[in-house]
């Protein structure tokens, strides 16, 4: 199966696919680490890890893409925007966004939109267990309903067998979102890119896909992604 991977990766680089060769060399990648786990012969032990090693010269994070949502425009939902990098071995995803905060500050619906991109991941095809969130705290009197929103995602999360860490920084700024494949997006307005809905009875206010955008850019890159061997 790591074979077949690879000689898709291959064909595919041939062809400039490099976006879908970058999945399949990590596929690659992670089947033949879980051969080196379980052989006990030391010299394939070193012939797969040497293979390792080319593998990842060849998928070593020089892809960028750049996509960019015009003000007003729609169809940028999370499932559109995420589900292509999104593959069965993501399980661990790390979210770096300041103001995942409460959903009156500034008319703002951050932390709706942080349970919406979870609700996401819950849905598959990936098998996440693991989120990690790093955000800053509400400034004011929010910050305790804050705190309240993101408890009440966590113990929800955990009632699908996901685990979603907290942490809080007063010196993030960049926003960013990382899964565990070697994908990572850096959306200029981090997952708050949609404009309030003009009521809560108006198209788009539940479909994201339809919702109006603000003006913002997308930075997909794919990082040189080791596992310890």
């Amino acid at each position: 199966a790591g074979a077949e991977a690879v000689k898709r990766a291959v064909g595919l680089d041939l062809a400039s696919r490099f976006q879908e060769s970058l999945v399949c060399y990590q596929e690659g990648i992670d089947l033949l680490l879980q051969v080196v786990k379980a052989t006990k012969d030391e010299a394939k032990k070193h012939r797969y890890r040497q293979k390792i090693s080319e593998l990842l010269f060849f998928s070593d994070g020089k892809y960028h893409k750049q996509i960019r949502i015009e003000e007003n425009a729609t169809g940028f939902g999370y499932e559109k925007l995420f589900q292509e990098y999104l593959t069965e071995i993501v399980s661990e995803v790390w979210v770096e966004d300041p103001y995942i905060r409460h959903v009156h500050q500034a008319s703002r619906y951050s932390l709706y939109n942080f349970l919406r991109f979870c609700e996401m991941l819950v849905k598959g095809p990936c098998k996440v267990k693991t989120i990690h969130l790093l955000t800053s705290y509400d400034e004011g009197n929010g910050r305790s309903q804050q705190i309240s929103g993101l408890e009440e995602i966590q113990q929800s999360l955990r009632n699908y067998g996901v685990t979603l860490n907290i942490a809080f920084s007063s010196s993030i700024h960049d926003r960013e979102i990382r899964f565990n494949n070697g994908w990572m997006i850096k959306i200029g307005r981090g997952l708050d890119y949609f404009k309030k809905p003009q009521g809560r009875f108006s198209i788009g206010y539940c479909d994201f896909d339809l919702r109006p955008c603000h003006e913002t850019t997308v930075d997909v890159f794919h990082t040189k992604h080791t596992k310890k061997m």
